[in-house]
């Protein structure tokens, strides 16, 4: 399901983003990484309005990955100030502008000052039904899996599913109940996932753009967004429509 923009083009419903390229931001500007990390939240927060202005209903920031742990202390005791004060100073914004809070992750493990102002966001958001921000904090796609598992064998009392399927499994997602993305994105010119969604990206179309996170724009978003509309989307489709599909086509061109 698609919306329009302000352009009148077709949006997709979710599109999930994966933040990258604030340390090379601040590295060619002879500036700390702690300076592109807070460039990179403030573009943050400008994306998710170029987001509601194109009608996107599901936004996905990859905001802090179970990765980031193994970063140097310092840079690891910085990320975490900015994340603290972006809650601090956005949160209000949030809830002015309607945006309803989402956090995939183990956020409950983050200190837990960060960890009480995400729930009190979730909180005060969960009424709104504009734009869904999905914030993945401490998150990684395959302790996602691992967690899933873990819920679903505690879900049975004897641990064990005899039948079992993709929608039931996506019901024990940390993103239950929010669409798989459409789109996703990756900035700084990187061409890998970064084990980000990874199931639920299985059908997703993928952009990648060579510009900094903090230097993505509206335009650089419109690019994507245009991406998006030019690919032609299949989802998979069975044999049956396959074959009725290029039975059609071949009468077409031999007709």
């Amino acid at each position: 399901m698609t919306k329009k923009n302000t352009s009148g083009k077709k949006s997709p419903n979710h599109v999930a983003i994966i933040m990258d390229g604030n340390g090379r931001w601040a590295k060619e500007r002879g500036l700390p990484r702690r300076k592109g990390h807070e460039e990179g939240v403030k573009n943050a927060r400008r994306v998710v309005s170029i987001a509601q202005k194109f009608g996107v209903k599901y936004l996905t920031l990859y905001t802090f990955s179970t990765e980031n742990w193994q970063r140097p202390k310092q840079e690891v005791g910085a990320l975490l100030r900015i994340l603290y004060q972006f809650l601090k100073e956005y949160a209000n914004e949030l809830v002015e502008k309607e945006v309803r809070v989402h956090v995939i992750g183990k956020y409950k493990e983050m200190p837990k000052v960060i960890a009480l102002a995400f729930e009190k966001l979730i909180k005060d958001t969960a009424h709104f039904d504009d734009l869904h921000l999905i914030l993945a904090v401490n998150y990684s796609s395959r302790s996602e899996i691992v967690e899933t598992i873990k819920r679903m064998m505690q879900s049975k009392e004897d641990g064990i599913w005899d039948e079992l399927d993709w929608e039931e499994l996506s019901n024990h997602l940390d993103t239950r109940g929010i669409p798989d993305p459409d789109l996703i994105i990756r900035t700084s010119g990187e061409n890998r996932l970064s084990n980000f969604l990874l199931l639920q990206g299985a059908y997703s179309e993928i952009y990648f753009s060579s510009v900094y996170w903090p230097d993505f724009g509206e335009g650089h978003f419109y690019e994507a967004l245009e991406h998006y509309e030019r690919k032609e989307r299949r989802f998979g489709k069975t044999s049956d429509q396959l074959l009725t599909e290029s039975i059609k086509n071949y009468d077409k061109t031999h007709s």
